[in-house]
């Protein structure tokens, strides 16, 4: 009897987590007028540097790579919430960014924050660093 309803109890748990990996239109993730799912590919963020808690100069570069976008202006970068300006180079299959630290940042540990947006509001990447600038 036991073994019975461990049977059943895992062909529902199979079936509803298949029915969930299908559909996904009723949070927003399926086009309207269409059943097919859209698959997300979510920005990757990689490469940061220079490395997490390292000690730089104020106004330093730093620089990133990011894949799986199409376009350089989904990138937004803020060091200790304030916004920068990057520059993005594409080399095939990534974008290069490169940007600089604010010039006012000094003494101080800043986290150097990165969004980017997706094709969808679910398909956006947030990731980060902690720097130490010096005088």
């Amino acid at each position: 009897m036991n073994k019975s309803k461990l049977v059943v109890l895992l062909f529902v748990t199979f079936n509803m987590s298949a029915a969930n990996a299908v559909d996904h239109s009723a949070h927003g993730g399926g086009s309207s007028g269409s059943s097919s799912p859209i698959t997300c590919e979510k920005p990757h963020l990689s490469k940061f540097l220079p490395v997490k808690l390292a000690l730089v100069a104020p106004n330093s570069e730093f620089s990133f790579r990011v894949t799986n976008i199409s376009n350089p202006d989904q990138i937004t970068a803020t060091v200790k919430n304030i916004p920068v300006e990057i520059v993005a180079d594409f080399k095939d299959p990534f974008y290069a960014v490169t940007a600089k630290l604010p010039d006012s940042l000094r003494n101080t540990v800043a986290r150097i924050n990165i969004k980017v947006s997706g094709k969808s509001s679910h398909c956006e990447a947030e990731d980060g660093w902690l720097v130490k600038i010096s005088e």
